[in-house]
């Protein structure tokens, strides 16, 4: 199942594609909440905790699934069953009558996402080579991303033959969704190794031979590394409050599809080049220069005051992807043995999970009681000093 020399594998081709079609039925929907939540009588606030709450439920049922992925031997029918669930529940939007509709079809949405991730995860590690993890996960990435660029042009297209009809919008994201649950079937999993060995009298000759490469491996993620994430995430609230800062500058509400899909585009063009630039140049300092660009970004965001600079702060913001959620798992799953990496992407996800519910609701606060740069500013700072912590404790002996 893995690649020549040249390319990603068959299977790290087809889950990126999966993803793809996933993200268009997703980001049908994301570009289009705030206006529709304004719709409702939300606001920023209501926005920050729809979306923490969401992006929260995700990650602890990452991390559940992420436990179970460990000890199933067979990872494909959690990864069904968990896209099929986000398939079936995200038109259920096109019902929604008030903030806390919207809030329960996300959530419900999230507990989908968080159940196909961490064995989807485990997955494409196990169908890439160790050297190239960064570029495996970043090229998966940087397909989740193309179809996040589809989506919002595919809505935009569809407000034009329909227009102001947000509610048709929501249902027919069910096709791209369904598309992804099928596509699925195509991916050849690998028969599993048995799982998490009860019995030392039956694993000691297998486990001779890959000891010695596990030895040097702890059993989770280095603390640093973690620790370095999370305080990253604490200033990483969710990407919607984006849309509100450009509509806030003066770009309309019928562009902010196409602002949306500038992002994505930047994003999906990005993530593969600067996920092989990381495995051969340090993974490491990728992911600090990353959250430097964040921060960088961000500042810029507090203090713009024209649309056009909406554009080119998009723009630019799209290349911190690439520099860091590719690197982010493969830094984790090259830090734990092959037998651990379901659970150590699982508490990756849960620490970050938790940081960005965190973060979108103290953003959400302090853009409707201070003011958007407030919120921005504090996520800026918080990107650099993750950063400097990134580099001031190296962790364990992994690829950096």
């Amino acid at each position: 199942m893995l690649s020549g020399r040249r390319g990603v594998s068959r299977n790290v081709f087809l889950l990126g594609l999966v993803s793809l079609l996933g993200d268009v039925s997703s980001e049908m929907v994301v570009p289009l909440l705030p206006a529709f939540l304004v719709a409702l009588g939300g606001g920023a606030e209501a926005l920050g905790v729809i979306e923490g709450a969401a992006e929260a439920t995700a990650s602890f049922f990452k991390y559940l699934s992420g436990r179970w992925a460990d000890r199933v031997r067979r990872l494909l029918p959690m990864a069904v069953g968990g896209y099929a669930l986000a398939a079936a529940v995200r038109p259920l939007l096109a019902l929604a009558q008030s903030p806390w509709h919207v809030f329960a079809v996300r959530c419900v949405d999230r507990v989908g996402k968080g159940i196909r991730t961490s064995p989807r995860d485990k997955l494409l590690a196990a169908s890439a080579e160790p050297e190239r993890l960064a570029e495996a996960f970043s090229f998966h990435r940087g397909m989740d991303h193309l179809g996040a660029a589809v989506g919002p042009l595919v809505a935009t297209a569809l407000l034009l033959v329909w227009p102001g009809r947000l509610r048709l919008v929501f249902a027919l994201a069910a096709i791209p969704g369904a598309l992804a649950v099928a596509l699925l079937f195509a991916v050849r999993e690998a028969p599993a190794a048995t799982p998490i060995p009860t019995s030392t009298s039956t694993s000691t000759s297998t486990s001779t031979s890959t000891s010695t490469s596990n030895d040097t491996l702890a059993r989770r993620p280095p603390a640093g590394l973690l620790a370095s994430i999370f305080l990253f995430t604490l200033g990483n609230s969710t990407d919607a409050l984006l849309l509100l800062r450009a509509q806030g500058l003066g770009v309309p509400t019928a562009l902010l599809p196409v602002l949306w899909t500038e992002l994505h585009v930047v994003r999906a063009a990005t993530s593969w080049p600067l996920g092989r630039l990381a495995d051969r140049l340090g993974r490491r300092a990728s992911l600090a220069a990353g959250w430097g660009l964040y921060a960088v970004c961000y500042l810029g965001f507090a203090v713009a005051a024209d649309p056009w600079q909406a554009w080119a702060l998009f723009a630019a913001y799209g290349l911190v992807a690439g520099l860091t959620e590719g690197t982010e798992r493969a830094l984790v799953a090259s830090s734990v043995p092959q037998d651990r990496r379901g659970r150590a992407l699982g508490l990756y996800n849960l620490v970050s999970g938790f940081g960005l519910l965190v973060a979108s609701v103290l953003a959400g606060e302090l853009w409707d009681h201070v003011s958007p740069g407030a919120a921005l500013g504090l996520g800026a700072a918080l990107a650099a000093a993750a950063a400097v912590l990134l580099l001031a404790r190296p962790g364990a002996a992994q690829p950096a």
